[in-house]
């Protein structure tokens, strides 16, 4: 079986890094922030090119946090895709906001900048793109829409670790941006973690308060906070990560490479080649058979996954919004079409040579049937 995600591969690679680096914090006794956190919040807010990273225990929590720091509570609408994971909008329902949805560019998959406008009221706080799949979104004419209404922006970034476009990172293009460390994530902990990365002194001390109860000196609580802390041994593990990430990335690009230009045209792959600003955390194709394409492909031996079969606007824990299918189309077909195929740096040439093979035979016996 070709697995859809392989961490045990990557860790037989930096195993001994890994452990080195872990039994001294688990010899310390200092095992919630502390040295390790700190280091690793320096070296990501370096490899981001932010003044500020600000280390936390999920991605969930970096977006509910970014929005707090930002003023933003209830009343407040924040301007986000559908087509993402939950936790884009359930951050956005934590801070007592509405998240309000505009559908995706179906060529590149992430927000739409067209639509963005119509749905500004007086009530908009805030724009959050969603760079999907690890792909930048089109931030230039997001950014000039947040200028021109004097509205901050969010970037969820927790796919998109070291994407770059014009010498800029992801996350620093707008006001904060939030990561995800999730193990499965291209930088991930071996566990939970998250951060949010900014130039702007003010949310960083908002956000550090915020994760902490609320104090900046034991038992004085200025704020209602949180226990938000990275702990000890996540900083430890994701500080040696980090230093590999840069050669991951590039053996990510190998294989989304291959499958762009090995792939038949008869399965949609977004426009345009992968480049800089796509960190490959997921590479999916659309086609019109994706149920039947899936179990043909599990009997093949080589997993696939889903990113997502049902877009936020149709989730049972959103219905109280009063959106209908239709009202998303872009992202609905996304939903009901794209299919995962295995991407990570050690997955070998030759077994993406074998997905590539029997994608196109089965895509082609199909296309042979029906015509």
């Amino acid at each position: 079986m070709i697995p859809f995600l392989d961490l045990r591969a990557q860790y037989e690679t930096i195993g001994d890094e890994i452990e080195a680096a872990v039994l001294p914090v688990l010899r310390s006794g200092n095992y919630v922030l502390g040295p390790a956190v700190e280091h690793f919040e320096h070296a990501f807010a370096d490899y981001c090119g932010a003044r500020h990273a600000v280390a936390l225990n999920s991605g969930t929590s970096a977006l509910h946090l970014a929005l707090l720091a930002l003023g933003i509570g209830p009343g407040d609408e924040v301007i986000t895709v559908s087509m993402t994971f939950v936790a884009t909008a359930a951050a956005i329902r934590y801070a007592g906001a509405t998240p309000v949805f505009v559908d995706i560019d179906p060529s590149t998959w992430t927000m739409d900048p067209a639509r963005i406008e119509e749905r500004i009221t007086p009530r908009t706080r805030a724009i959050m793109p969603v760079h999907l799949h690890g792909r930048l979104a089109d931030m230039g004419p997001i950014l000039n829409l947040a200028r021109r209404h004097g509205l901050p922006v969010i970037e969820d970034a927790a796919q998109a670790h070291g994407a770059e476009r014009d010498g800029r990172r992801a996350g620093t293009f707008g006001d904060i941006g939030c990561f995800s460390f999730y193990p499965g994530k291209n930088l991930g902990a071996c566990g939970e973690g998250g951060a949010i990365v900014t130039d702007r002194d003010d949310l960083a001390a908002e956000v550090r308060l915020l994760r902490d109860w609320g104090q900046r000196r034991k038992y004085h609580h200025e704020k209602l906070g949180f226990n938000y802390r990275m702990d000890a041994l996540q900083g430890a593990a994701l500080g040696v990560k980090l230093r590999h990430l840069d050669a991951w990335t590039e053996g990510r690009r190998r294989v989304a490479d291959l499958y762009q230009s090995g792939l038949s045209g008869d399965l949609f792959r977004p426009s345009g080649p992968i480049g800089r600003d796509h960190a490959c955390h997921v590479f999916a194709v659309e086609a019109s058979n994706r149920d039947w394409l899936r179990e043909a492909l599990q009997q093949e031996d080589i997993a696939t996954g889903i990113h997502y079969p049902v877009p936020v606007h149709l989730q049972p824990s959103f219905a109280d919004l009063g959106y209908r299918r239709g009202d998303f189309p872009a992202s609905e077909a996304m939903a009901e079409r794209t299919l995962s195929l295995p991407i990570y740096p050690e997955l070998a040439t030759r077994d993406v040579a074998r997905i590539i093979a029997t994608l196109n035979m089965l895509t082609a016996g199909v296309l042979a049937k029906t015509a």
